[in-house]
């Protein structure tokens, strides 16, 4: 089996896929889909979607990434990495933050957003309510797609062994709105959202300082 019959196929379910999401919610936009590897600093994404990504000729294209690890899980799993992400797309175009945290922490706007969209959403203390299932009634309504997804998934990518997480010793510079920072440690700042007592926004990584 050659490379093209793994990908070609496989782009097209995930397309299709989209689609579907789209007839269902309007305001969805249109993705780029791209096949990669999850695994990152932060931990495992079995997908990821991110604004303005792409640039077809004067006009800005948003970009959906899905992970090659996460194929493993099969279609019903992989429609409800799709209908997360086109969450994400729906917050963006309605102008919603539904993220803190350099998009980590998933807030109650994320999750109202995916429970209109037809997912069980149940709360991680580190990453908010990210953690996405695919209950029956919204698997029946996609059961089209998901069968093109399962059809299609003939190869998952492999876990790299030797991967691990950057760590630093110095934790991490959290920045919020007004310009304050400080410095704590990487397991306190995962916990959940630290609110600055003068601007009350969030603290949020400071990529420029941290490491």
């Amino acid at each position: 089996m050659t490379t093209t019959t793994i990908t070609a196929p496989l782009v097209a379910a995930i397309e299709g896929a989209w689609a579907a999401i789209q007839e269902r919610h309007e305001d969805v936009p249109e993705v780029v889909v791209t096949l990669a590897s999850g695994n990152g600093r932060g931990g495992m994404a079995y997908g990821h979607f991110a604004a303005s990504r792409w640039a077809r000729g004067d006009a800005l294209v948003h970009e959906l990434l899905v992970g090659g690890e996460g194929l493993q899980r099969g279609g019903r799993a992989v429609l409800g990495t799709l209908i997360h992400e086109a969450a994400h797309a729906a917050a963006e175009a309605r102008g919603i933050k539904d993220t803190s945290r350099q998009g980590r922490f998933h807030n109650t706007r994320f999750k109202a957003i995916g429970e209109e969209f037809g997912l069980t959403l149940t709360k991680d203390p580190s990453i908010g309510w990210s953690i996405t299932d695919v209950p029956g009634d919204t698997a029946a309504r996609y059961r089209t797609e998901i069968g093109a997804l399962d059809a299609a998934i003939v190869a998952y990518r492999l876990t790299d062994i030797g991967a691990v997480s950057r760590k630093t010793n110095n934790g991490v510079v959290a920045v919020c709105e007004c310009g304050r920072k400080l410095r704590v440690s990487r397991s306190t700042f995962e916990v959940g959202p630290i609110v600055c007592g003068v601007c009350n926004a969030e603290f949020e990584a400071d990529d420029d300082d941290e490491g």
